[in-house]
């Protein structure tokens, strides 16, 4: 398999799952805005969520996979089948538990989690409320992220990249047609969220069925896979998932600041999410398995050179992204977001977190690159002790800049620490000898930043200012916010073409 064609597959799959997300997040901010209602559901929905990306997403991916595809290469696929059997009972086990668990301490993790709503009853009760409804994604999200790693170490990628959409389609009908059979509406949003994870794991099982992948209940927690996994997810916890703690302390530093805050950030983070997730996301997915296979075979020069690969495609794709989110930020909120509820001065302060977290995007991006460089060596220690400098940094700028920046101050500590982590894996990779650059970095860099300021000034000079974005209508923002874009991608793979890049340069196949 073409890797180039696998990450563009990925991509697409991601893009429309991101545009889904939009209309989701416009739907959301036209009918309930910035405010009371919103910092609850966020606040409710973003523990579950940060448990799937701790456990789910984070941790148990990078420990399976690895494992998993050492299963699938050397051992057969009956001794893979009763790894995957194995691993998904006792995972659905423990996950039922912590579900269980979970609303029940839904008061006290509210309380931990964002303790200036105490203040308020009404707004307390109400993540309460919906947090109960909302921690069982946790263990839908968990089984989706199982099933997604087994399809993706059969290079089955065009799945698993869909199924986010299935959350996006359940937000959107919830939002429009059942918030006004509830007393308060955003208790819709909450089954929205129960709703869209239970449809995420419908949609993978016959998939799994397919390649003979079905797990079965057998529970039996000594196999020797198993162990080897729980043992790597251990420290895998906090190595792959310093932004999500990251996210859940400013949750708490934001709880303290004015109404709006919380909201502001999450506003501005799925915008930053846009490019993380089609092109991190991505190239992380469809890395790990082949670096898997590399190291499970032996061959290290292959696993250096796809690294390489790795690298050069996330600044290729990822560094525009970030330049073009602080020019073009106020266009890009008003036009998804100025709606209904959502006002002026939200437009503004969105404003000021997306462009704090446009600084460190490119580095948010590496880290998902660069983290399965060590994790499907096994080797955890040293991701763990670069997440722990990295988390020890974050709260140490969040207390420098909360207090002249406010709710902007939080989101520019995460993207100054996701710059930092991904220079320490670099620095570790490099030091292990895992990974060697391959020839041509300066010159690939020197057209990089060329390419850069072209599009940089052509975004700039073909952009209206602020207020006018404000005062256009939808139609007329739509009109000008795709021109503008237009421009943008036209003068920069202009520039790319103009001095020598070809897509042919990017091909690469998969391990096999």
């Amino acid at each position: 398999m073409n890797l180039l064609k696998a990450l563009a597959t990925v991509s697409g799959m991601t893009f429309l799952s991101r545009i889904l997300g939009f209309v989701r997040d416009f739907v959301i901010a036209r009918i309930f805005g910035a405010g009371m209602m919103t910092d609850a559901f966020f606040v409710a929905f973003r523990l579950p969520n940060l448990l799937r990306r701790l456990f789910a997403e984070g941790a148990f991916s990078q420990a399976f996979v690895p494992i998993l595809g050492e299963y699938k290469n050397r051992r057969g696929e009956v001794e893979t089948k009763t790894l995957v059997d194995h691993v998904a009972t006792l995972l659905s086990l423990i996950l039922l538990a912590v579900t269980l668990i979970g609303m029940m301490a839904a008061p006290v993790l509210v309380y931990v989690s964002a303790p200036g709503f105490a203040s308020d009853t009404e707004k307390f009760a109400l993540t309460v409320d919906l947090t109960r409804i909302t921690f069982p994604y946790i263990l839908f999200m968990s089984l989706v992220a199982l099933s997604g790693g087994i399809l993706n170490t059969w290079n089955k990628f065009a799945i698993p990249a869909f199924t986010p959409a299935f959350l996006n389609v359940s937000f959107i009908i919830m939002a429009l047609f059942a918030a006004p059979w509830f007393e308060k509406p955003v208790i819709a949003l909450g089954w929205a969220v129960f709703l869209g994870g239970a449809l995420q794991l419908a949609f993978q099982l016959p998939s799994l069925r397919r390649i003979g992948m079905l797990p079965r209940l057998s529970f039996n927690w000594r196999d020797e896979g198993v162990r080897r996994i729980l043992k790597l997810m251990a420290p895998a916890v906090l190595g792959v998932s310093v932004s999500q703690i990251s996210l859940l302390i400013n949750t708490i530093f934001a709880s303290f600041l004015e109404t709006g805050s919380v909201s502001w950030l999450y506003y501005a983070d799925r915008l930053m999410e846009f490019p993380a997730g089609m092109l991190g996301a991505a190239l992380g997915t469809i890395l790990l398995p082949s670096l898997a296979k590399y190291h499970a075979g032996s061959k290290f020069d292959d696993y250096s050179k796809l690294l390489d690969w790795g690298l050069r495609l996330t600044l290729l794709l990822a560094a525009p992204a970030a330049v073009a989110l602080a020019i073009i930020a106020v266009p890009l909120i008003a036009t998804l977001f100025h709606h209904g509820a959502f006002g002026i001065e939200d437009v503004f302060k969105t404003r000021d977190a997306l462009t704090a977290y446009s600084i460190g995007l490119v580095g948010l991006i590496l880290v998902k690159v660069l983290a399965p460089g060590f994790y499907a060596r096994q080797n955890i220690r040293t991701p763990v002790k670069i997440a722990l400098i990295t988390l020890l940094a974050t709260q140490a700028l969040n207390l420098a800049f909360i207090g002249w920046l406010k709710h902007a101050g939080l989101a520019l500590a995460i993207g100054l620490a996701a710059c930092l982590n991904a220079t320490l894996l670099y620095r570790g990779l490099r030091r292990h000898g895992i990974y060697e650059p391959q020839p041509g970095w300066f010159p690939f860099l020197f057209k990089l930043v060329m390419a850069l300021a072209v599009m940089g000034i052509a975004l700039w000079l073909s952009s209206p200012p602020a207020d006018d974005w404000i005062a256009y209508h939808l139609s007329e923002r739509l009109i000008r916010l795709s021109g503008v874009v237009l421009v943008g991608a036209t003068s920069y793979f202009a520039t790319l073409w103009l001095s020598g890049f070809r897509l042919r340069d990017f091909k690469r196949r998969a391990a096999e």
